[in-house]
């Protein structure tokens, strides 16, 4: 990953776990880190329970726009 990609930080809200139960929990934000190839097969990078990124399907996430002030507690409360 290029340093642009690693510093732009997203969010999205798991909608559905169907067969990740143990690693996402529905209705929790998670980061997202931008990963050009893995979107190219619908799937997303997201830093789960484990602490770890891993990829799940596209489907399972919303992304969203925190506001900035939130934005920032959340990144510091990683």
């Amino acid at each position: 990953m290029s340093v642009t990609q690693e510093k732009e930080v997203k969010f999205a809200i798991c909608i559905n776990n169907d067969n990740y139960a143990v690693s996402l929990e529905r209705r929790k934000i998670y980061q997202i880190i931008t990963d050009p190839e893995a979107s190219r097969h619908h799937q997303l990078r997201v830093v789960d329970e484990s602490g770890e990124d891993y990829l799940y399907p596209e489907e399972c996430f919303i992304f969203i726009e925190l506001p900035g002030a939130t934005e920032l507690a959340v990144i510091k409360a990683a």
